[in-house]
């Protein structure tokens, strides 16, 4: 989709620090971390939220996002996985995308 800032990322028209990238998905950190660390996990493909994604897609995601947490040294004292669907979730970028958050302590319920 042109004007998804998440597609210019894949298609290297916007800069990013990236942390994993292979042919279908692509990891890099937050511009906006809420946390110490803060990375997302979106797939390539432009699908616009959770909805949009088959089981094989969002198994990927997830193993991807849990393996990059590992790397980091967040699964000691443990991280949140959040994927907002649509507005009134949160959703601010129509680009399916696992946020990976951890290095602090977080409350319940969020938001």
């Amino acid at each position: 989709m042109s004007n998804c800032i998440f597609c210019e990322i894949v298609r290297n028209k916007m800069k990013a620090q990236i942390i994993y990238e292979d042919d279908n998905y692509l990891a890099f950190h937050d511009i906006n971390p809420q946390a110490p660390v803060h990375f997302l996990v979106i797939p390539k493909k432009h699908l616009e939220n959770v909805l949009d994604a088959d089981l094989k897609m969002l198994g990927d995601l997830f193993n991807l996002a849990v393996r990059e947490a590992e790397k980091i040294g967040l699964s000691r004292d443990g991280f949140r996985t959040v994927i907002n669907c649509g507005r009134h979730a949160g959703q601010s970028v129509n680009h399916l995308h696992i946020h990976v958050m951890g290095g602090r302590w977080f409350s319940w319920p969020p938001g």
